[in-house]
């Protein structure tokens, strides 16, 4: 069966093909009577369609419904195993790949672990490594890949170049898009981190069905995310978000409180340290409770800054400290509650570690959608 990747487009076009796509991609599975009605078109020249739509590949025919009486109508669904996509989170101290169909169904996940003084060559291995490893788990190659879309630390500009990282300094400058276009024979499209992991908590997350958010990304390291009106807000230079930058907010060494105290044993990793601490206090622990205090004390400066900016329905801490959100919450609720005019509704991820890759793949879904499925779309500035 043919694979189409945009070349015959302008022939879809002509046979309302993309509004068909879109409603089958909405919808799941739907006879022609029923397409034809969401579409608009005559049941005729439906038929035309999607006839042509089978032939290129984009849609297939599915098992008839069990049950009924008579001969069953037969049912129609986008083929989203016609390509494959890629969402890479490339973080200080994990990369991991997801391998995902046209819908963003989420096949097959890998990991491979770095540190923020990895040297670029070898960091840049490792995405390799996790790349190839997710595709060989999911039973493809790269060649059945669409968009590889990657998330990570630092100010990115538009056309995936590492404007600022703080958290890797060799990253700061790094052509990162240009890099992965040597690595991977597709499209490519390069985006913070904190975006992602807030587009995720929207399509898929916590913050469905909120159009103003606040996104937390809360672990090691501390990023910020905002949506407005339903749109991750990216801002004039890509840079919005980047609260922790500013000192008097309390954000960027906020984790300290909770790496560094004093009930750590002596050994206990860095990766664990938060962990050990904020296991004490769920506990009971007088001295992790107060470092949680300190920290939520913290958390809760820069934190309302954006609340009383945006005044957002919604504030999610995501990130890996989420899963500890029921010894988190509860005092930054309490601080916020103080600080602000209009209380948000503060909730947990529901995606945790996983909220970068996730929403990467998201991303690309996004990014596929612009470039194959909007009639005359420009192609995205990221590409």
């Amino acid at each position: 069966m043919a694979t189409l990747r945009g070349g015959d487009l302008s022939r879809l076009r002509q046979l309302n093909s993309l509004t068909a796509i879109g409603t089958l991609r909405g919808a799941g599975p739907l006879t022609l009577s029923a397409l034809a009605e969401r579409t608009g078109l005559s049941r005729p020249s439906m038929k035309e369609v999607v006839e042509e739509l089978m032939r290129l590949g984009w849609v297939e025919e599915t098992p008839p419904a069990q049950g009924g009486m008579g001969r069953p109508a037969r049912r129609y669904r986008f083929r989203a195993g016609s390509g494959h996509l890629v969402g890479l989170d490339i973080g200080g101290h994990n990369i991991r790949a997801a391998l995902a169909d046209l819908d963003g169904v989420i096949l097959a996940e890998t990991r491979q672990p770095v540190q923020p003084d990895t040297p670029l060559p070898e960091r840049l291995a490792a995405i390799g490594r996790a790349v190839a490893s997710c595709l060989a788990l999911g039973g493809k190659t790269i060649e059945d890949v669409w968009v590889v879309a990657a998330g990570t630390i630092g100010v990115i500009t538009p056309e995936g170049r590492i404007f600022y990282c703080a958290a890797i300094p060799a990253w700061t400058g790094f052509d990162l898009a240009g890099h992965l276009r040597e690595m991977f024979p597709c499209e490519i499209v390069v985006e913070n981190d904190s975006r992602l992991a807030a587009r995720a908590e929207a399509v898929r997350g916590a913050a469905r069905g909120a159009s103003d958010v606040v996104f937390l990304h809360v672990g090691r390291r501390m990023g910020a995310a905002i949506i407005i009106d339903g749109k991750v807000h990216r801002g004039f230079g890509a840079a919005a978000g980047e609260i922790a930058m500013l000192p008097q907010a309390q954000l960027f060494d906020a984790s300290e409180h909770l790496q560094n105290c004093s009930i750590i044993p002596e050994g206990t990793s860095p990766a664990d340290a938060a962990g050990y601490t904020i296991a004490a206090a769920r506990a009971g622990d007088p001295v992790a409770l107060a470092a949680v205090e300190r920290y939520a004390d913290d958390l809760a400066v820069g934190t309302s800054a954006m609340v009383l900016l945006l005044d957002p329905q919604v504030v999610v801490l995501g990130g890996g400290f989420s899963r500890s959100a029921d010894v988190l919450l509860p005092p930054l609720r309490e601080r916020l509650k103080r600080l602000c005019i209009r209380m948000p509704d503060v909730r947990a991820s529901t995606l945790g570690d996983e909220c970068v890759v996730t929403g990467a793949i998201d991303y690309a879904v996004a990014h596929l959608d612009h470039r194959l499925f909007t009639p005359d779309a420009p192609l995205p500035t990221s590409r």
